[in-house]
């Protein structure tokens, strides 16, 4: 909080906005994190959001902003400094809205309120028991509450899809924990018993909101409920109606962060892990292989637990690797050989045991991966390692472990960093996808030239519209790619699905295959037709698939798409980034003339007199007429 504090007096928080992540993600790592974060948020909620954007503008460093629309039925004045902290922490500038006390069924009635604004990117509904209990008899019986629970959920579920279906915005709503307060005020047990079950039933209800409709998230209270603390505080409660206590609003912030990285398309993915002390009990240098364990010692047990759950987070699309300071052949043969191991070497994309540092293991991973820095967490119980990699990598979050292994787990998921929408199938099947790239590594090592290797590759593309079950994938890789993005435009699935049904836009999806197996959807094209032709808003290519002429053989077929059917240019546009730069030429490599000379929205235009060949190492299907 010190140094947080110190950079806000020295007044240079304004123009080093981004320079809070740090010290916010140790104060969330801490053991008062909750309450260290409300002060923090405090502190940050008194700069000018305004000024701060303006300053990164300034600095070439545009930050990210976020405007959430606020409203619920309890007081909810304490939530804001807590998002602003999580938002600040995740490098985003928050712009809050609060709406009136117990306004919330007037809100989403409303398309006049701040949650329908076209500006407003979350719309945070917050539920509460009293929702329910305010509308009960003086006297009432659990068959009350069930009737009455019932009826706010049919409530909820017609304003949910009045909201979605003419709002911006995702709305964010959440489970209601059920206070001892309400339950004992029935005194028999079968009572009780049904007001438990009516209960559970509301919630589940509420959960299955976010099953049917696309723009509704409900987040569950109840993991956060079971971390610990009371949901309020009684007198809070009683006199200023704060149903809903200051840790518990703390943690749902949380949340909302999390959630709001990844609407974003900021989930990370990739987890780095150290070896000794993180993944078993032990230093494999000094106890040798036989005097380490993830198993048959009580803290064993607990790092075996922790492995568990990396290779958990692994099966969903997560690639895995090692930074270790060890030798490689001893590293290796554990992870082959050794008899408490869950993970093992074939769970690894990358291995580097070597006596480098860690920030440096870190690049090299990432090079060789052909990800950013960005897109990782590091999990390390080394102060001196997590701190280098703090200071000298602020891209990468890091987990700070510890001598309590018992703990690991927790601190591993307290922040969600690889939370997505929704897992798609190429989701669990990344981890196989990576490791085939080794085997292309060799054929490329072996070929005589890069376009033998090409041939022998046998790269087959196929562009269609995208089809129902693309949709997710599609969705996905507009939020998560950014090297061959050329506009960064995000999309959510309502999004894509909206578009592949306006008769005006064309939505394509990208598939590839080769020798070694199927990349399955690698890349997207969003396009809309006008008087003067088509124009390509966005294309997307998975950075797997890079220098293998996909992309060129994609636009080939757009354009003689667009050619046959009497349109007389095809327009596009980039939108220069930090990390989509090495496709800047990319329309002007494919015969395409710039048309404008906006840096940030470049325009080209392509007469369609005559078009980019298809490489001659690949073989294209293209059905760019066919619905699905």
């Amino acid at each position: 909080m010190d140094r947080l504090r110190a950079l806000f007096n020295e007044g240079r928080l304004v123009k080093e906005f981004r320079a809070a992540a740090g010290p916010l993600s140790e104060l969330a790592a801490g053991e008062r994190a909750a309450v260290d974060l409300v002060r923090a948020g405090q502190l940050l909620s008194r700069l000018d959001t305004e000024e701060v954007l303006r300053a990164a503008e300034v600095d070439g460093t545009p930050l990210d902003t976020m405007t959430v629309a606020i409203t619920g039925h309890c007081t909810l004045g304490t939530l804001v400094a807590p998002l602003t902290a999580e938002f600040a922490r995740h490098g985003v500038v928050l712009n809050a809205r609060t709406g009136d006390f117990d306004a919330y069924l007037r809100d989403l009635r409303d398309p006049g309120s701040d949650l329908y604004a076209p500006d407003v990117d979350l719309a945070l509904c917050v539920l509460d028991a009293q929702a329910v209990f305010d509308e009960l008899p003086q006297v009432w019986t659990a068959q009350d509450a069930a009737r009455v629970a019932t009826a706010k959920l049919a409530q909820l579920d017609q304003l949910a899809g009045a909201y979605t279906g003419s709002a911006n915005a995702t709305l964010v709503l959440n489970t209601v924990p059920l206070l001892r307060t309400h339950t004992h005020q029935l005194i028999d047990h079968r009572s009780r018993t049904a007001l438990a079950i009516a209960w559970r039933e509301f919630n589940i209800g509420l959960l299955r909101l976010s099953e049917k409709y696309a723009r509704v998230v409900t987040l569950d209270m109840e993991p956060l409920v079971a971390a610990g603390g009371p949901v309020n505080e009684p007198r809070m409660a009683s006199y200023a109606k704060a149903n809903l206590g200051d840790e518990l609003l703390a943690r749902y912030a949380r949340e909302v962060g999390h959630l709001a990285r990844t609407l974003r398309g900021r989930a990370k993915k990739v987890l780095v892990v150290d070896a000794d002390n993180t993944l078993w009990d032990g230093i494999l240098g000094d106890d040798g292989a036989d005097g380490i364990s993830a198993a048959t010692t009580f803290r064993g047990e607990a790092f075996g637990n922790f492995q568990r759950v990396v290779k958990q987070i692994g099966a969903q699309g997560v690639l895995l690797a090692v930074s270790s300071k060890n030798d490689q052949e001893p590293v290796l043969a554990v992870l082959r050989d050794h008899p408490d191991m869950v993970l093992r070497e074939s769970d690894f994309s990358r291995v580097n045991a070597n006596w480098s540092p860690k920030d440096a293991n870190l690049k090299d991973i990432a090079e060789k991966l052909n990800f950013g820095v960005d897109s990782f967490v590091f999990a390390d119980d080394s102060p001196v390692e997590y701190g280098l990699v703090s200071s000298s990598l602020p891209q990468v979050a890091v987990v700070r472990l510890d001598d309590e292994p018992a703990l690991h787990i927790e601190r591993l998921l307290a922040d969600g960093w690889f939370d997505i929408l929704e897992l798609t199938a190429e989701d669990r099947d990344r981890a196989v996808q990576y490791h085939t790239e080794a085997a292309r590594a060799e054929l490329l090592e072996s070929a005589s030239s890069l376009d033998d290797y090409l041939l022998q590759l046998g790269v087959t593309v196929t562009v269609n519209r995208v089809r129902e079950h693309e949709i997710p994938r599609v969705a996905q890789l507009s939020l998560r790619t950014n090297q061959f993005n050329l506009t960064t435009v995000r999309l959510q699935p309502d999004d894509v699905k909206s578009a592949a049904e306006d008769p005006d836009q064309l939505v394509l999806s990208i598939r590839s295959a080769d020798s070694f197996g199927d990349n399955g959807v690698v890349g997207a094209v969003f396009a809309h037709r006008a008087d003067d032709g088509l124009h390509i808003d966005n294309m997307l290519l998975s950075c797997r698939v890079f220098a293998r002429g996909i992309e060129q053989a994609t636009l080939a077929a757009v354009l003689e798409h667009a050619r046959d059917n009497g349109l007389p240019a095809v327009h596009g546009s980039y939108r220069p980034t930090a990390k989509n730069k090495k496709v800047r030429d990319f329309y002007p490599s494919l015969g395409f003339r710039p048309t404008g000379d906006d840096e940030t929205n470049l325009t080209f235009l392509h007469d369609l007199a005559e078009l980019p060949a298809v490489p001659g190492h690949l073989h294209l299907t293209a059905d760019l007429e066919t619905r699905s």
